[in-house]
């Protein structure tokens, strides 16, 4: 199974093929459409590893943007004991969902390609079931 890499946002992250995470939030981002890393630093499979120093040019993972979304509100309460002093305050974190599709070498050879989603309801599955 291939794997890799990627850095975005500050983190790196490990992505296979098919794979879908939470990423911190692209910038001018809109929900289904295509997005391209190319900040590699590292991919391979069970026999072969590249390691780049400090990326790998020439690879990159494409990649679906699912949606963008807030996390759960994180809460956040201060106080000063004996002081009559609180402060309550919340945060909620933006994310972007992806779904990794392929995985490219860094000669562009497909390493790993995600299967393709059927958009098919399960209302429409169990009517197909039927009919047969």
């Amino acid at each position: 199974m291939s794997f890799a890499v990627i850095q975005t946002g500050g983190k790196q992250y490990k992505v296979k093929s098919g794979e879908i995470l939470k990423i911190e939030k692209l910038p001018d981002s809109k929900a289904d459409t295509k997005i391209e890393f190319n900040e590699i630093i590292a991919y391979g499979d069970n026999k072969i590893i590249e390691v780049g120093s400090p990326i790998v040019q020439g690879a990159k993972v494409e990649a679906d943007l699912i949606k963008n979304s807030k996390n759960r509100t994180v809460l956040i309460f201060k106080k000063r004991r004996r002081q009559n002093s609180r402060r309550k305050n919340g945060h909620r974190q933006e994310y972007s969902m992806i779904r990794i599709n392929k995985i490219f070498s860094k000669d562009g050879k497909v390493l790993s390609e995600a299967e393709k989603i059927s958009k098919l309801s399960k209302k429409d599955e169990t009517k197909k079931e039927v009919k047969k």
